[in-house]
């Protein structure tokens, strides 16, 4: 009686699926053919596994692939595969190997949309990935330090992807290394030291996205033809934070962005190319400890239609070069002194903003310390009363608007 139970039992088991980590995902994985769509029955997977053909598989929320705490829980090595609706967690934790949740190695037309990535060292790492979609997913590295974390999002040596609508926190990075035109559209990113960190990474849009709270927003090096449109980048109080910061950066297009509450709002030095220039148009920069933060020889920059209001420091400049290689028109600047007689909309007079005692941190940054102190107020006070030099001009706008181009709430 108890043979024919356990008989009968065995049985069953062998019918229905297995829960905890029982099955094996490869095995599922190796038995479809090419172009099938694999719709999981509910439960949990074991990984790793590897997909080296089209392949559509689907989990529909409901699937769970544990990877043991070993290498990569999913890797694809095909053009045209599908992974949608599922939990990957539980990769392995080296570096140097990126372990993760997801590994493109190369592929094309690929879609990764509606999954749950948690517990993982990288999130989703596309490697000489062409013309391929990652979006709605959820994306989460380990709750250790932000360096210790691995990136949410590595992109080397790929091209035509679009990046949209993930929901993106407690990672390290967003690196995009050697990767042009690319669309990064709709995300957001929180608690993390990087949102986006762009390397020899040329006419990349970065678009609509919110990055919260982290110690920087986006920075680019080498990375001509930037468009960075439409964000909101809140919070970046570090040290050395910073809402954008581009360096060795040419011909970048920053439009329509609101940089609020940031150590500087914006850090940008010359552009390597004098006719390529940053434009910042219609960007609202507020509340910030410095607004702008010029560096390096002063130049290459054309500033229209923003909005300054409540920051420290609206800008600051430092290097050599005149400061008048830089456009100021039809920005609007809550420390403007002028009026509007002819009801134009612009001041009846140029805004000019000097460096009066202000120059004594930012020529000497070991004193940045007491900024802001009653001590240095009241000098830049009586410098202003009764200069002992001519003070150091660092902008005039030619036309500064007394009402803001863009609303801010």
């Amino acid at each position: 009686m108890a043979n024919r139970l356990f008989f009968a039992a065995l049985c069953l088991s062998l019918l229905l699926p297995a829960h905890a980590a029982d099955q094996s995902l490869q095995a599922w994985i190796d038995t479809a053919l090419p172009g099938t769509i694999l719709r999981l029955p509910p439960g949990i997977y074991r990984g790793p596994a590897s997909i080296t053909k089209p392949l559509t598989l689907e989990g529909n929320g409901k699937v769970i692939v544990d990877g043991g705490g070993k290498g990569t829980v999913l890797t694809i090595k095909a053009d045209r595969v599908t992974i949608r609706g599922l939990t990957l967690r539980a990769s392995g934790d080296s570096h140097d190997a990126i372990d993760g949740a997801i590994m493109v190695t190369e592929g094309s037309g690929l879609l990764i949309e509606n999954n749950v990535i948690e517990d993982v060292l990288f999130g989703i790492s596309l490697h000489r990935t062409t013309d391929s979609i990652i979006r709605h997913n959820r994306i989460r590295s380990r709750p250790v330090d932000s360096a210790d974390r691995g990136d949410g999002l590595r992109l080397w040596y790929s091209t035509g992807n679009r990046i949209e609508n993930n929901d993106i926190a407690q990672i390290r990075d967003i690196t995009v290394s050697n990767s042009p035109h690319n669309r990064y559209t709709g995300n957001t990113i929180r608690d993390s030291r990087r949102a986006f960190n762009f390397l020899f990474s040329h006419r990349s849009l970065v678009d609509r996205n919110i990055l919260d709270k982290n110690s920087t927003g986006i920075i680019a090096l080498n990375s001509d033809g930037l468009i960075i449109r439409g964000n909101r980048i809140l919070h970046a109080m570090d040290a050395s934070g910073a809402g954008i910061a581009l360096k060795e950066t040419s011909a970048a297009l920053v439009i329509d962005n609101e940089i609020v509450h940031c150590a500087h709002g914006i850090m940008a030095d010359s552009p390597m190319d004098a006719i390529n220039r940053i434009v910042f148009i219609n960007n609202v920069i507020a509340h910030n400890i410095t607004g702008i933060y010029f560096y390096g020889a002063k130049g290459g920059h054309i500033a229209i239609n923003n909005t300054f209001r409540s920051n420290l420091w609206p800008v600051t400049a430092i290097g050599d070069g005149d400061p008048m290689n830089d456009t100021w028109w039809g920005n609007t600047w809550d420390t403007y002194e002028g009026f509007d007689l002819d009801g134009d909309g612009f001041g009846d007079k140029p805004h000019e903003l000097h460096a009066y005692a202000d120059r004594l941190w930012i020529e000497t940054p070991s004193v940045t310390f007491f900024r802001n102190s009653p001590v240095l107020e009241l000098l830049d006070f009586l410098e202003r009363l009764a200069p002992f030099s001519a003070p150091s001009l660092i902008l005039r706008d030619t036309a500064p608007r007394m009402q803001p181009a863009k609303a801010y709430n």
